[in-house]
């Protein structure tokens, strides 16, 4: 069984159609929010669909940046409550139990980090973010057939480059941005390569509809092969993804909205083949 680590980044764009990357001085963004996975299918590691035992990964998650000076933001990604979960395995003849199920809740794997504005004006906008990974989540849980994780026990660097532009699509404002990242792991994990980009377009001054491709590509680098992804991990090691999602973010007023996203596997190597869900409430500030 084949699993993956997701990882889920929240982007909120300014309803001003300035490309704008760093907050700004004492200018914030917070979102509280849960995501969900389940999934009974995955991608091998030769890219085939294969099926597995029923299993799933929810999170309740704080996601915040706060502008430092104009051109430095801190930021933070803290997944405080993490339960990841295998269902009982059933006889398809007898339907009695052949596999007891199980679940383990503990804190997450922490991002913290810093974004510089490199270059901004009305028409482009380039910035840098150096994020660090923090291991705190459990690495080892479950039973003897269920073996289950909620981190990976890695501590990784990653430093990212985003380019973003506004523009028009008739009367409606928009923006587009293109983002490539390396993300150095250790403890014997390869290390990976992140690219890709994404469209948002803004109705009614209210609603910002967001679409996104990422992929992920693994270096094959590392000590520990495909370590991992027999056992059921969900932080395998040399996954590879191509995804897209849709995001929609509703303004209730100027500061408080709401976030509905949708994300699913198109393509993959060592990961699930099932959408991902997420919901949440964010604070413009």
């Amino acid at each position: 069984m084949k699993y993956q680590k997701l990882i889920i980044a929240f982007l909120l764009i300014s309803t001003s159609l300035t490309a704008q990357w760093t907050k700004g001085k004492d200018n914030a963004y917070y979102k509280l929010s849960a995501w969900y996975l389940e999934a009974d299918e995955h991608y091998t590691s030769s890219g085939a669909i294969s099926p597995l035992t029923t299993r799933g990964l929810f999170n309740v998650n704080f996601y915040g940046e706060y502008g430092l000076t104009d051109k430095l933001d801190v930021i933070a990604y803290i997944p405080f409550f993490v339960r990841s979960f295998q269902n009982n395995q059933v006889s398809a003849t007898r339907g009695n139990i052949t596999n007891k199920g199980a679940v383990l809740n503990s804190f997450g794997d922490t991002d913290l980090g810093v974004r510089y504005g490199l270059f901004k004006n009305e028409k482009l906008a380039i910035s840098s973010t150096l994020k660090l990974g923090l291991p705190l989540g459990k690495t080892s849980g479950g039973n003897q057939t269920a073996v289950l994780q909620n981190g990976d026990g890695e501590f990784n660097q990653q430093l990212q480059l985003d380019l973003g532009l506004p523009f028009k699509l008739g009367v409606l404002g928009a923006y587009a941005k293109a983002h490539v990242a390396y993300n150095h792991r250790t403890e014997g994990f390869s290390d990976e390569v992140y690219y890709g980009g994404e469209l948002g377009v803004h109705f009614f001054k209210k609603l910002w509809l967001i679409g996104r491709l990422n992929i992920l590509n693994s270096t094959k680098n590392g000590s520990l092969g495909d370590a991992g992804s027999i056992n059921g991990s969900v932080f395998a090691n040399n996954i590879e993804f191509t995804n897209l999602g849709l995001e929609a973010a509703y303004y209730i007023t100027s500061k408080i909205g709401v976030s509905l996203t949708f994300t699913s596997v198109v393509a993959g190597r060592i990961i699930t083949a099932a959408p991902s869900y997420s919901g949440g409430v964010f604070f413009d500030l």
